[in-house]
């Protein structure tokens, strides 16, 4: 059984999902992720549009923790921003689409 068949078959539930019955800002993330490994760029970003800039943020945040960076720490700031900025973007859209 390869991994992504395993993570495709014990993806965990919502359970703010379960209880309000709306999506949550994370909703989404796993499937991003699973089209993520699977090459599928496009349901990736249509699953979860944040997913690709946060580990761009995170892989970022890595090679600045090694090299320190001059303005690494600015740069972070802005990427955070960004990527917060599509989650309620993200959240907002579904809820007005769903």
């Amino acid at each position: 059984m390869s991994l992504i068949t395993w993570l495709e078959e014990h993806m965990l539930a919502c359970p703010y999902k379960k209880y309000f019955g709306m999506d949550c800002f994370g909703c989404g993330m796993q499937r991003s992720f699973v089209a993520l490994l699977k090459g599928d760029l496009a349901a990736s970003f249509h699953h979860y549009p944040a997913l690709i800039p946060m580990i761009l943020m995170f892989l970022f945040l890595i090679v600045h923790l090694i090299f320190k960076f001059r303005n690494g720490g600015t740069w972070l700031k802005y990427m955070f921003i960004f990527v917060v900025a599509i989650v309620v973007i993200n959240f907002v859209f579904k809820l007005i689409n769903h």
